[in-house]
């Protein structure tokens, strides 16, 4: 449940700071002072989007929960957010400037987590949901939620989303072999231009360097020459020169010492030398000139390059690729009959499931109908609507998201009046008091900690109005916290806490503060609510009698 709500600079709130309860409470005052403003402050603490234009300098939106009773902790475990369950935090900070952050527990957090977890908390009913009542998906939901159908609904939802999943993949695989054996002719020419090529990995690197070595034989030979009789020419030849070096040092060595070492440097470079000169000589006999040899390699490259330059590619490996491709084409193409018809398989044996699946979300659905239809019979006909019917029509759909089924809710008020969607024929009291009893039945159903009312007493008053503030303080008895934003003594003087939001001119501007009443206080206010601003003896002990004091 909310224990505090903080807000400072927001529209008319220079700062507000309040403790809240468990149990019904209510909050009145006039037209203008500033109640929405708090909704709005709220709503924006559970993730909607902001006006920068009601935010003033830097905004801070603050609130205290008590969530002990309401198992959550897996929220905070999923998503590595401390878990307080006796004190919740939740903050947004927004600036005039239009940026904004969201808190969990001092846990910064996306705007989507704060509202998701907002969700779970508080449940603002304002009078534009009352337009909720011709929305067929908020008429299923409330079957759902007395049908008790969560788990039943996720188990159906996984299925048809596979369902959904391999209808498509089946689509896109007809497309594809109608496409594939439109081009087969194609395709197959394609296979064996690249099969026929005979492709051989590094094979283009490979011809490259060697047509480059056969169109510069002759410098290559000349070159190579030239090496080679610097190194081995009988007279001249640094082999030979070495190895005459050599014997002339180790003439002297008796003599003198130092030539040992000498003579086994120069060893040592006339070995290397020597090898040198003889791997040359082998390189001379190997590199010759074959003109029909370089035009076969110049022919197989350019061929290679052709199709790299047909294929657009940019080596043989991936024509390699591409005829692989080709291959695997022409193979779903031979093989299409079998491949759409396994896929067609498993795509009839999830309807199949989904079908059974949705049967049974039908079955609970009936069920739960005939519950909702009993139940909001007793609770409307104690709201002033003692000829009243209300019946759920439930009639066969495609298979979709939510099942098979489409919801109506039929209502009508009087005898002669026949059934007809409730939002076409309930006047605004009317939908205001069937909105009521749906959510009570629904409290009763989902553990949502806080819910608040925002004047859902619209076109109702006296004795109505207080057996729809026993309803709401029934709600609140259930570990529950129901807030009622009201313009009605009747439903004033039920609310266990009073609050009252009023305006105030200040040197600064006009700005709007909410407050806890006293009992003298609360007599008072609901006796200016009963009078006017000329509170007389009588409307006092009128309030008196409402408060039952």
């Amino acid at each position: 449940m909310l224990k505090r709500l903080y807000i400072k600079n927001f529209t008319l709130i220079d700062e507000l700071d309040i403790d809240l309860f468990q149990g019904f409470s209510v909050i009145t005052g006039e037209t203008g002072a500033g109640k929405s403003i708090i909704l709005g402050a709220i709503s924006l603490l559970l993730g909607q989007r902001a006006d920068s234009k009601v935010i003033k300098d830097k905004c801070v939106i603050e609130a205290n929960f008590d969530i002990s009773r309401y198992g959550m902790e897996d929220f905070f475990s999923e998503n590595d957010i401390e878990y307080d369950p006796s004190d919740c935090i939740i903050r947004r900070e927004l600036t005039s400037a239009g940026k904004s952050r969201a808190f969990i527990n001092d846990t910064p957090v996306q705007l989507s987590l704060l509202k998701e977890l907002g969700d779970q908390l508080i449940d603002i009913h304002s009078q534009h949901q009352n337009l909720l009542l011709n929305k067929q998906d908020f008429q299923l939901n409330v079957v759902d939620i007395i049908a008790d159908n969560a788990k039943s609904l996720a188990q159906y939802q996984q299925t048809y989303k596979q369902y959904q999943s391999v209808s498509k993949e089946l689509e896109m695989l007809r497309d594809d072999i109608e496409r594939n054996r439109q081009n087969h002719d194609f395709l197959q020419f394609q296979y064996d231009e690249l099969t026929n090529a005979n492709l051989v990995d590094d094979e283009q690197d490979e011809l490259e360097q060697k047509s480059d070595t056969m169109s510069h034989a002759e410098e290559i030979k000349g070159a190579l020459y030239e090496v080679d009789n610097a190194l081995s020419a009988d007279e001249t030849g640094v082999v030979s020169a070495l190895r005459s070096a050599r014997t002339a040092l180790n003439g002297i060595q008796r003599v003198f010492p130092d030539a040992s070492e000498l003579a086994q440097r120069i060893e040592s470079n006339y070995i290397e030398l020597k090898d040198i000169s003889e791997e040359i000589s082998s390189q001379l006999e190997r590199v010759d000139f074959d003109p029909a040899e370089l035009d076969a390699i110049n022919n197989r490259l350019d061929h290679l390059y052709d199709l790299e330059k047909k294929y657009h590619v940019s080596t043989v490996s991936e024509l390699i690729a591409k005829r692989d491709e080709l291959k695997a084409q022409l193979n779903n193409i031979e093989n299409s009959d079998e491949a759409l018809a396994a896929l067609q398989e498993r795509l009839d044996t999830l309807h199949t499931m989904a079908k059974q699946e949705a049967e049974v979300l039908t079955k609970r659905r009936k069920k739960a109908a005939q519950q909702i239809e009993k139940e909001m019979q007793s609770r409307l006909v104690p709201l002033g609507m003692p000829h009243v019917r209300f019946s759920i029509q439930m009639t066969d759909d495609t298979l979709g998201l939510s099942g098979q089924d489409k919801v109506s809710f039929l209502f009508s008020a009087n005898t002669s009046t026949p059934l007809k969607p409730v939002s076409q024929v309930a006047s605004g009291g009317e939908i205001a008091r069937v909105m009521l009893s749906l959510k009570a039945m629904i409290s009763g159903a989902v553990k949502l900690p806080t819910i608040i009312f925002d004047e859902i007493d619209t076109g109702v008053s006296g004795k109505i109005a207080e057996k729809m503030a026993e309803i709401m303080q029934e709600m609140g008895r259930h570990e529950r916290q129901v807030i009622s934003i009201t313009h009605l003594p009747q439903i004033a003087a039920l609310g266990t806490t009073h609050y009252k939001v009023e305006k105030e001119e200040t040197t600064q501007g006009t700005i709007s503060r909410m407050t806890q009443l006293s009992q003298e206080e609360r007599i008072r206010e609901i006796a200016q609510m009963l009078s006017g601003s000329d509170i007389s003896d009588a409307a006092i002990q009128n309030a008196k009698q409402l408060l039952r004091i």
